[in-house]
Parts: C-alpha cells; structure tokens; sequence
C-alpha cells in the first residue's frame, strides 16, 4: 500500500480561520467542497492565494483541499494565504526562507476593537451635553 504524504496547516486573519490539506497532484484546488473559482469571485483574492506558490515555483505540484469559515472575504483570503505559506514551508524547508521573504509567513494581527461601555463605539464617544 502506498502511502500518501499530507501536508496541513492553519491559517487566521481577522475572524476568518483556514485549514489547509496539501496532497501531491496536479493543482486542483477545493474549498469547502466547491471549485476555486465557484468560491472566490474577484481575480485579486485568487492572485493573493496564489501567491505562495508562484513564488515556490509548485502552482501545479499540489492538490489543495481547503476548509474555510468565519469572517468576510478579504479575511478568509488573507486566512488562506497564510495557512497555505505555512503548509509548503512545511513540506520543503527551502520554501521558508522565499516565503519569509515575501511576508507571506507572517500574521496580520489586526482585529476589530471591542466596543467599550459607556460610549457608543470601540473609539466614538457619545456626543458631550452641556446642560
């Protein structure tokens, strides 16, 4: 029986968290069960997933199966990328150091800020009375 090496890894931008699957292939790629295409609309989100494996040089070495959820589209693209960089560094360590590169391997940390009580927002404060 042969064995089939399986690659993994998780991703997290804003609210949105992606769990990648890297199977040796021909470059098929499956999120949420749905065609790549089928789930992100816009041409820029699909360059910005694609991104780490242009710069490895595998667009067609791999199968990625991809489970996404949270947040809105631009953070499950970004959630994406991330988990996908930090799986092909995985597979090859050579892959890191081009991917460090290109910031790729680091997290966005930024989230949206709470709302504080006793104002009307994370920032805004409510409008000051005088009498």
């Amino acid at each position: 029986m042969v064995e089939v090496v399986k690659y993994g890894a998780t991703g997290r931008r804003k609210t949105s968290v992606a769990r990648v699957n890297l199977i040796p292939g021909t470059g098929v790629v499956q999120i949420n069960e749905r065609p790549f295409e089928e789930f992100f609309n816009r041409e820029t989100d699909r360059i910005i997933i694609l991104e780490p494996l242009k710069l490895t040089n595998t667009l067609n070495q791999f199968d990625i199966i991809a489970k996404v959820s949270g947040g809105g589209v631009s953070g499950q693209t970004g959630a994406l990328r991330l988990a996908l960089s930090r799986a092909l560094s995985a597979c090859d360590h050579e892959h890191k150091s081009v991917l460090k590169k290109a910031a790729c391997l680091s997290r966005d940390p930024r989230m949206k800020e709470r709302k504080k009580p006793g104002q009307k927002g994370a920032r805004k404060k409510f409008q000051w009375v005088k009498r």
